[in-house]
């Protein structure tokens, strides 16, 4: 139904996916236009907002009973097209560099392997419900994102602000592992079934 296209719930994840350039777009200022502290703020700012409305999207459509498919398909790929791009962003920066780069790899790949699986499970009808832990997961690598985010920046308010989101972020990274596993071995049943 085109009206449930249109829907707040969708809206907001519409959102989330325009948040992506704008945060990009803060990268690409950084010191040219504007000041690096100014675009870092604005960065974080955006993202704390797309953050909120990957929490509020599923939880109006489910309220207010407005759920739809191109508002399942796209929440999860808003999700992964935000902290991907973040997390390339950070790298090439230099925030995440030497060893810290693993943790963004495990986080990506992970997050590759999770959403092959899905698809996969999805075409057998097999549904692979999101679990506590991934939740938790979610939580803390979303703040080490926003920690990193405000970088430098943030180091005027915070000290260690960078040493806390890389500390957060290979949290996340192991607890992504963890979450990987567990999806990968609850799907891989169904696969076996399959053969």
């Amino acid at each position: 139904m085109a009206s449930r296209a249109y829907s707040i719930p969708n809206l907001l994840t519409y959102g989330r996916i325009l948040a992506v350039p704008f945060i990009v777009l803060c990268f690409f200022i950084e010191g040219r236009l504007a000041s690096s502290d100014f675009a870092r703020w604005t960065a974080l700012g955006i993202f704390v907002l797309a953050s909120i409305t990957d929490f509020l999207d599923g939880y109006l459509a489910r309220i207010w009973n407005q759920t739809s498919n191109i508002g399942r398909m796209l929440d999860p790929i808003a999700d992964k097209l935000l902290v991907a791009s973040v997390l390339l962003l950070m790298a090439a920066d230099g925030t995440i560099a030497g060893w810290s780069v693993w943790a963004a790899i495990i986080i990506l790949c992970r997050e590759i392997l999770v959403s092959g699986l899905r698809e996969y499970l999805a075409a057998l009808k097999v549904s692979v419900p999101v679990t506590r832990i991934a939740k938790w997961k979610t939580t803390i690598q979303m703040v080490a994102i926003a920690f990193l985010l405000a970088g430098p920046a943030g180091e005027t308010v915070l000290p260690y602000t960078v040493e806390l989101g890389i500390l957060l972020l290979w949290i996340a990274a192991l607890l992504t592992m963890y979450t990987g596993y567990d999806y990968f071995r609850a799907g891989l049943k169904h696969i076996i079934v399959e053969e």
